[in-house]
């Protein structure tokens, strides 16, 4: 059986035109538009249309020029609107689809082919053509909001730097006044300055081109996670695990295995004795000095419950805050720059974290919603996302998270929490759906579990806490155990 194109078009040839007059007939085909057949009688005319409007355009207007919002976005805009510049302005109606010519300068050298016959105006021309003034009453304007440039422009400075985006504002010097937009340049470049710190902000209207301008920019698809998570959490009431570990013996238990636990995680793997003999000789185990530091670095933190009842007050309060126990955790590293946000980007398998020139704005910016929550564990479960999240320093994330969350919970005299080994695979997967599905009820569920199951991790003996961990699976492979939790 023959599949016809989903798409035919009249011909001045007669032939041709005779050929679809006869498959009309037939009912092979069915005409949808002017000089336009299809062989879908499946879905309506409008819908066809609109999926093929760049083979439309290029057959009807062979050398046209995609340009202005279309010249940016590559497909219809709302309502099926597609805007072109051409030697006359006229606005032509097809089911689903608004064709709209723009009388303007004709093609230019670099102007680009988006698809056979049909051309787009290169990026530096579409800006300027973008910072036009349009008179559009009632009806989808030409030009992207002014809020929407500047939020393209920080995506282009965010992937391509600073020199990229000069690169951008050259061109579109140079080509002002061959096209006649010298007035759209000077619009152009004030906002580029804006956005570069060089100029004054004031004009900036996108909430993320003014974090920019002030030296603040964000990551904005990490700050709708947050929001989420937020909305997830502030809507609920979580149980108080009071901290049973409250002399400073068992307190200091706890952090020894909550130490080992958060380095084990991460990868940094010693048995209990050995874990056991770096922190109480202070010294670093043979050949293993950068792992054995990695341990008395989170130890120094956790055990000290002074320094765990520090709590961000501020934005900047929370940047400093990370950088001094980023500082001890990481001591002994110097590679990875301890105390320092990192100044290259990094990831896990497929994620990429956060962009390096991003961390300070996006942690201050989700800082935000850690204000407005109120109960401890809420509080807790979001610092660490946030954190873990954003992926700050070169390496230590992981550990700095759980330090914060913590440090949440001790502050209010709540039990702190222990993510065992076995639970890892649970840890982990949860992260991944709140980072890639923006789904935090697993997340909530996981650390709620292991609220309730370090609750019950107390007592004066290292040896019966350790024993009462064994009991529970803590330090089994998750793919050969599961955790339970046993009261005491």
């Amino acid at each position: 059986m023959i599949r016809l194109q989903e798409l035919l078009f009249g011909s001045s040839d007669k032939s041709e035109s005779a050929r679809l007059a006869r498959m009309e007939k037939k009912g092979i085909i069915h005409k949808i538009a002017p000089r336009i057949y299809t062989s879908n009688f499946e879905e309506a005319p409008g819908v066809i249309i609109r999926r093929n409007w760049f083979r439309i355009l290029s057959n009807h207007y062979p050398g046209i020029l995609l340009s202005h919002r279309s010249a940016l976005e590559f497909a219809p805009a709302d309502g099926g609107h597609v805007f072109l510049t051409h030697t006359y302005t006229r606005n032509i109606r097809l089911p689903g689809l608004t064709i709209h010519f723009l009388e303007g300068p004709t093609k230019q050298e670099n102007d680009n082919v988006f698809y056979e016959n049909l051309f787009a105006s290169q990026e530096a021309r579409a800006m300027l053509e973008n910072m036009q003034e349009t008179r559009s009453a009632g009806e989808l304007p030409k030009t992207l909001s002014t809020e929407q440039i500047e939020e393209r422009l920080d995506l282009l400075i965010r992937s391509r730097g600073e020199d990229g985006i000069n690169q951008l504002r050259d061109r579109a010097r140079e080509l002002a006044p061959v096209l006649g937009m010298e007035k759209e340049f000077i619009k152009l470049n004030k906002l580029v300055s804006d956005l570069l710190t060089t100029g004054s902000s004031k004009n900036l209207r996108s909430p993320l081109a003014i974090a920019r301008s002030l030296g603040e920019p964000f990551d904005p698809e990490r700050i709708k996670i947050f929001e989420t998570l937020y909305g997830a959490l502030s809507t609920k009431t979580f149980p108080s695990y009071k901290d049973r570990n409250e002399s400073i013996r068992s307190y200091r238990n706890f952090a020894f295995f909550e130490s080992y636990f958060s380095n084990y995680i991460e990868g940094t793997e010693f048995t209990v004795s050995e874990a056991l003999q770096i922190i109480q000789s202070e010294t670093p185990l043979p050949d293993r000095d950068e792992d054995s530091h990695d341990v008395l670095g989170t130890y120094q933190i956790v055990s000290d419950r002074k320094e765990m009842r520090v709590t961000p007050e501020s934005a900047n309060g929370l940047l400093q805050l990370l950088r001094s126990r980023h500082a001890t955790l990481l001591r002994a590293r110097l590679a990875k720059k301890p105390g320092q946000f990192k100044d290259k980007n990094n990831r896990a398998g497929n994620t990429e974290f956060v962009d390096w020139q991003l961390v300070a704005g996006t942690l201050k910016k989700g800082f935000d919603w850690y204000t407005l929550l109120k109960d401890p564990f809420a509080k807790a479960v979001y610092i660490m996302f946030l954190i873990s999240e954003v992926h700050p320093f070169l390496d230590g994330n992981g550990r700095i998270a759980r330090v914060m969350m913590n440090a949440e919970l001790s502050s209010k005299g709540l039990s702190k929490i222990i993510i065992p080994t076995v639970f890892r695979e649970d840890y982990m997967g949860a992260l991944r759906k709140l980072t890639r599905q923006h789904d935090p009820a697993p997340y909530i569920r996981m650390l709620l579990r292991t609220f309730e199951f370090s609750y019950n991790v107390y007592g004066e003996s290292e040896e019966k806490m350790e024993m009462y961990l064994m009991a529970c699976n803590a330090f089994d492979d998750p793919e050969i155990s599961k955790l339970i939790i046993l009261p005491q």
